[in-house]
């Protein structure tokens, strides 16, 4: 038999199908699993969105945000609210990943009961404040992923603000806002409660008509952001307590 000379068939050709991994033959797909390398990346945080402002007076505090959790392009909850009363003068405001706000709002409060006990008091906003800064620095290799203002009213009975970053570097500031809306916020307050700018007189602004400034703020933000809305939550701190109120925006 003569080998040299034998004709070979030719191997049939499989089609190729264009998948998202480019051209492959039928039955050599790639899943992932041995050739085209794959990123694989996980995140402890999620950004849960919202808006949240403060803006102080000279008797009384305002703390407002709104009430829609959202993650990505998906609205999970339009009743959740982002303010928690660390005492029954001072208010915590708190965008960013649920969970970590949380967990947060659990280490103020234990700390805040021994602080109680110890004391047999309450303790103050300006301590408050201090605290929640020193909670927010022991965390700062891993910080909480949570976005925060504090108003309230202090022991002369001023209302006072205060902004934070993410590891605890804080002031008292006569307004502030964070989350997902800051962008819009801010310019505004700037102007209105700031009276940056303009030239007209600055007048002393009352605690109703700050309400109805942080009502239209919140319209302005849920207009531009869409992880701000549903409803805002606005909570009026005074030296007889904390008043809550309630103001439906856009559910779209």
């Amino acid at each position: 038999m003569d080998f040299q000379n034998r004709q070979v068939p030719p191997i049939p050709q499989l089609p190729l199908i264009h998948s998202s991994e480019g051209p492959v033959c039928n039955n050599s797909i790639d899943h992932g699993v041995t050739e085209n390398p794959y990123e694989h990346r996980f995140s402890p945080y999620d950004f849960n969105g919202g808006t949240t402002i403060a803006i102080s007076g000279p008797d009384f505090a305002i703390v407002a945000a709104d009430t829609r959790l959202s993650s990505g392009y998906e609205i999970l909850s339009r009743d959740v609210s982002k303010l928690h009363e660390v005492t029954s003068k001072c208010v915590l405001g708190s965008a960013g990943c649920k969970t970590d706000v949380d967990q947060l709002r659990s280490v103020l409060d234990i700390k805040g009961k021994v602080y109680q006990h110890n004391h047999r008091k309450p303790m103050a906003t300006p301590s408050v404040a201090q605290m929640l800064s020193n909670t927010l620095y022991q965390r700062r290799l891993f910080p909480y992923y949570a976005f925060n203002v504090m108003g309230g009213v202090d022991e002369e009975g001023k209302g006072a603000v205060y902004s934070y970053d993410a590891i605890g570097s804080f002031e008292r500031t006569p307004y502030s806002a964070t989350g997902s809306g800051q962008a819009y916020m801010i310019p505004l307050l700037d102007n209105v409660i700031g009276h940056k700018n303009r030239l007209d007189e600055k007048r002393e602004l009352g605690a109703e008509e700050i309400v109805e400034i942080v009502k239209d703020a919140f319209v302005t933000a849920g207009e531009r952001d869409i992880y701000t809305g549903d409803s805002v939550e606005i909570k009026v701190i005074t030296k007889d307590g904390i008043q809550t109120r309630r103001f439906n925006l856009k559910a779209d």
